[in-house]
């Protein structure tokens, strides 16, 4: 009898360093995910992805811009986002708030000559949500062209409407009755 108390305490001891073991290895494997999901501009990216590509997931940054601001800030287009240091992504979000004063050229900007302020900008994030939703009332509100297509929910931009933006109406050839 002495001999199974002696083997159930040597199992009770192995359990407990094997769960500990585990909760170890859960820590670490959730640091490593949590640094694989970074918080830049207020959008999620993935840490897994090339830096070029991940800066793509930020809404108002294209191919061509995520690009230039590698260039801007000496990245390696090809490195990792989770490898980058607190420095490095601080630096980044500071190229992509600003990028003329980095020297990126003012073409590659979403709001070139902005109509209130007359400078170069270049909206990220819910930013260019919000700046478009205004642009559109004051057109409304100015009564454009641009504008009633807007508020009337046509094509704005010289689409034809014969085959498209059809809303519900139908169109088209109306079969005769047979019976006649």
């Amino acid at each position: 009898m002495g001999v199974s108390r002696v083997k159930d305490v040597d199992r009770k001891e192995e359990r407990k360093e094997m769960k500990k073991s585990l909760k170890e290895t859960l820590l670490k494997k959730e640091k490593e995910r949590a640094r694989t999901i970074i918080r830049l501009v207020d959008a999620d990216l993935d840490g897994e992805k090339p830096l070029r590509r991940a800066l793509m997931g930020i809404k108002g940054i294209s191919f061509a811009m995520s690009k230039a601001i590698c260039a801007a800030g000496n990245f390696d287009p090809n490195r990792k986002l989770k490898e980058l240091s607190e420095e490095e992504l601080k630096k980044l979000e500071e190229i992509i708030r600003n990028p003329v004063k980095y020297g990126i050229p003012p073409f590659l900007v979403n709001r070139r000559k902005d109509p209130e302020t007359g400078e170069d900008l270049h909206l990220v994030g819910e930013e260019v949500k919000i700046r478009m939703n205004f642009d559109i009332q004051k057109m409304i509100e100015l009564k454009t062209y641009r504008g009633w297509r807007h508020k009337l929910g046509l094509p704005v931009r010289g689409q034809k409407t014969r085959s498209h933006f059809r809303k519900g109406r139908t169109v088209g050839v109306v079969k005769k009755k047979e019976g006649k």
